[in-house]
């Protein structure tokens, strides 16, 4: 008798599941297909009428596109922030004081700036993984643990599909800016054929973000900085970078206690003073990009007039 109850409840459960799965499908295979092709139209009006639907909640004061909700996105692209800026970062050894993620660190508050300052963008989400060095055998910064490579043709074609999906929304032109040095030639590589595919100059590749030459030699005059290379792949202008969005990525607190709070002969206590200086080359940087920028798409207009 048991067997045959549990046979039972197995056959109603099974007749359950085909039941619901008909239903969801909503009986597709009984469907005319003139009837399929009005099913097509009513759910297509219906997207357009959730498309069109007024937001129901205040929006969030965010620049990044991951943070705001569709809706959110939508409402900025009509409102006129119609240029979206893709930046690269990296997971990468940077010697034994600053994180892997040095770049993303740096761009989580260049990118926001740079947004709010040009006042009709918004930031896609930082692009963390880069090309590295090889696989195999390693080479570059892949012989140090915790580096994470992509292949150059997966890196173009992530910043291809990236931008790619901003065009399809509405954004009108896509800013390339790379913290690292070896995104620069992904990002010159991909904006070049975006532009052939699409058959107007809609990406644009900012080499003016990655000038640290002319950053150092602003610190310098500027501030007195001066350096001497203790051989790291760091240095005072990259470490006051950092401490401005997070102290701890440059381990700040643990430097201190060991008395390890110096790079290349420059002190970055007190942590104040140190952050200061990195909001002023912050702003340096910003304001530079801003003009880069603005000139790009300026020439580009004119050339459409």
């Amino acid at each position: 008798m048991k067997k045959v109850l549990s046979f039972l409840i197995a056959l109603a459960l099974v007749l359950s599941v085909a039941t619901f799965a008909h239903a969801q499908r909503g009986g597709r295979g009984n469907l005319t297909p003139e009837q399929r092709a009005e099913r097509q139209l009513a759910q297509e009006r219906e997207l357009q009428k959730a498309l069109k639907a007024p937001t129901p909640i205040g929006a969030l004061d965010s620049i990044w596109i991951e943070e705001l909700t569709w809706m959110e996105v939508r409402d900025e692209l009509a409102a006129g922030k119609t240029t979206a800026i893709i930046s690269t970062g990296g997971i990468e050894q940077n010697g034994p004081y600053l994180a892997t993620g040095k770049h993303n660190v740096v761009l989580r508050g260049a990118c926001d700036r740079i947004a709010r300052k040009l006042g009709n963008a918004l930031c896609a989400p930082i692009i963390s993984l880069v090309p590295e060095g090889s696989h195999n055998p390693p080479s570059g910064h892949m012989r140090y643990p915790g580096t994470i490579s992509l292949r150059q043709e997966t890196f173009e074609a992530l910043l291809t599909d990236v931008a790619s999906s901003l065009k399809v929304h509405g954004f009108e032109n896509i800013i390339y800016i790379g913290d690292s040095g070896g995104n620069q030639r992904g990002m010159e590589n991909t904006a070049k054929k975006l532009n052939e595919k699409w058959g107007e100059k809609i990406a644009h590749y900012i080499p003016e973000f990655y000038r640290y030459g002319e950053v150092s030699k602003y610190a310098e005059e500027t501030f007195g900085i001066k350096q001497v290379s203790e051989g790291l792949h760091d240095d005072f202008v990259i470490t006051s970078l950092m401490m401005l969005t997070d102290p701890s990525s440059v381990r700040y607190d643990q430097r201190v206690a060991v008395g390890k709070a110096s790079i290349n002969g420059v002190s970055i206590v007190p942590k104040e003073k140190t952050i200061e200086i990195g909001d002023a080359l912050m702003n340096f940087r910003v304001d530079r990009t801003i003009k880069a920028i603005t000139e790009a798409l300026n020439a580009e207009t004119s050339n459409r007039q």
